[in-house]
């Protein structure tokens, strides 16, 4: 007697994910560290010195973590109301933010009582931030206007009342001290210089700004609104460079690298995009919980922490390279060794012996070797064959029948065995990869449980959705061939054109 031949499941290629630089280097960050603050966190900033902590404002606190500690080395909760966008100075040794009762606060990191209060917004400031010469604040607030401070007497330089809604974003440029810019829902970004008293540029978004980011070049200005990420050119008048839309909501905060050649967003549809600043496209995506309100990347891109609206902030950390290099040194003896003696011929007078491998047989080879085809079936259908390979199921019900044996396993079945065949049948007939095996086991099923329709209100309910997948799938192959048979007249048009055109030159003598 022959050896028996295990069933041959038919290959499918799958298409991969095009793994690049991008793709690697993102992925390598750990499992992230989730904690749960009072309330939506609002803003997120990395100090600009070592050791790198990063403060987080959300409801009326805010925390001022160190990179790798799980909780708070500092609090400064002296609010009456929520606080807003906590920003450090470029040499990290003062914080300031603001507040809903229309305030601003300026706090050392060592202390803890505010060193300067500045009053004047009539409501609530959602923008506040640092000007590059280190002496001077701006801000935006609910009041339309934007307001330049001095911190060493605590008096206010100029207001501007420009916006004509909420101003609820901003940054000040690296390369101009006088320079700083606010995005509101009245759709516009202005651009503010210190030494006049209206703005200079005015850019229209086209929907309410939620996040401004300026290149550290300061040429390059990305405006977010909507769901769109746009780039302007400030050196050009405000020229619109590129528009994106790559987010499903709103996007709600933008971030770039430390080197500046990555953009990063984050939106309400739970993802931050990841975009090459060369050619604008996204190099790689990250996935979150919840709707994400803020996105901070800290200055040697080794955390990513991004705020979400339900409060949780989520903190990856990078992975270490030098375990990585560690882990390699120790492997390469062990493959050396493996591969010792693989690639050795034997010579004339070496007498070889063959170690016998052990063929290892399935469930449903053993029963179909065994010749019982209905158990065989039972195998491939349950769940977790039947869920995640349905090609071995499919490839079981051609070798039966191959063998002539599909109608005797089909057959004899009660009702719970043929409502499963059939929810099977009718979810997978539509599938390429299955429909001309499925069809005859369709046909089968048919042909054997026809006079027991009527009989069971589960079976018949089983065999309209069979008659309905069908259907579809039948009407959908109709609509298909109509466009084929217009696109082939199209095409016939156009050749037909194109002979006429050749002719037509060669009579020209061309």
């Amino acid at each position: 007697m022959a050896t028996y031949k295990p069933v041959v499941v038919q290959a499918i290629p799958k298409l991969g994910e095009k793994i690049t630089q991008d793709t690697v280097y993102w992925r390598g960050y750990k499992t992230p560290v989730q904690i749960k603050e009072f309330g939506a966190v609002n803003k997120i900033d990395f100090s600009p010195v070592p050791p790198y902590n990063y403060a987080v404002t959300a409801s009326s606190r805010i925390h001022i973590y160190g990179r790798y500690s799980q909780e708070p080395v500092k609090t400064f909760s002296r609010f009456k109301d929520a606080a807003y966008c906590a920003t450090y100075r470029d040499d990290g040794s003062l914080l300031v933010a603001g507040s809903e009762e229309g305030s601003i606060r300026l706090f050392d990191i060592i202390g803890k009582a505010p060193l300067r209060q500045f009053d004047g917004h009539a409501k609530a400031v959602h923008v506040v931030g640092f000007l590059s010469d280190k002496y001077r604040i701006f801000s935006g607030g609910d009041d339309y206007s934007s307001n330049l401070w001095d911190i060493p007497s605590a008096t206010e330089i100029v207001s501007y009342s420009e916006h004509t809604d909420y101003v609820r974003c901003g940054c000040a440029s690296k390369v101009n001290a006088d320079v700083f810019i606010t995005g509101s829902y009245d759709h516009t970004v202005k651009l503010f210089d210190a030494r006049t008293k209206s703005s200079v540029m005015t850019i229209e978004h086209g929907q309410p700004v939620e996040s401004v980011l300026l290149f550290p070049s300061g040429g390059l200005l990305v405006s977010a609104g909507g769901r769109y990420v746009k780039v302007w050119d400030v050196l050009k008048g405000g020229q619109l460079l590129v528009s994106l839309k790559n987010h499903h909501k709103t996007v709600t905060c933008l971030c770039l690298n430390s080197s500046g050649q990555r953009l990063l967003s984050g939106s309400l549809d739970r993802h931050v995009k990841i975009y090459s600043t060369t050619s604008y496209k996204v190099v790689h995506s990250f996935n979150y919980a919840t709707s994400i309100l803020s996105l901070a990347l800290s200055p040697e891109d080794e955390t990513i922490v991004v705020g979400m609206t339900n409060g949780v902030l989520n903190i990856k950390h990078r992975k270490p390279e030098e375990r990585k290099e560690e882990s390699q040194k120790k492997r390469q003896p062990a493959y050396r060794t493996y591969m010792k003696g693989r690639t050795y011929m034997p010579k004339q007078e070496d007498f070889c012996v063959s170690k016998p491998v052990k063929r290892v047989l399935r469930k449903y080879d053993k029963l179909l070797k065994s010749f019982q085809s209905s158990k065989a079936l039972d195998a491939v259908l349950e769940p977790p064959i039947r869920l995640y390979t349905p090609e071995v199921t499919v490839a079981v019900m051609q070798e039966l029948h191959r063998r002539g044996t599909l109608r005797s396993a089909l057959a004899g079945r009660d009702e719970k065995q043929i409502n499963l065949l059939l929810t099977f049948v009718a979810r997978r007939v539509i599938e390429p990869r299955f429909t001309p095996v499925l069809v005859t086991v369709a046909d089968i099923i048919t042909d054997i449980y026809q006079p027991v329709v009527g009989q069971s209100a589960i079976v018949d309910r089983q065999f309209l959705r069979l008659q309905e997948a069908i259907g579809k799938e039948i009407d959908y192959q109709e609509e298909l061939l109509e466009v084929l048979g217009m696109m082939d007249t199209l095409f016939a048009t156009f050749t037909k054109k194109r002979d006429t055109y050749v002719e037509e030159n060669k009579s020209n003598g061309l």
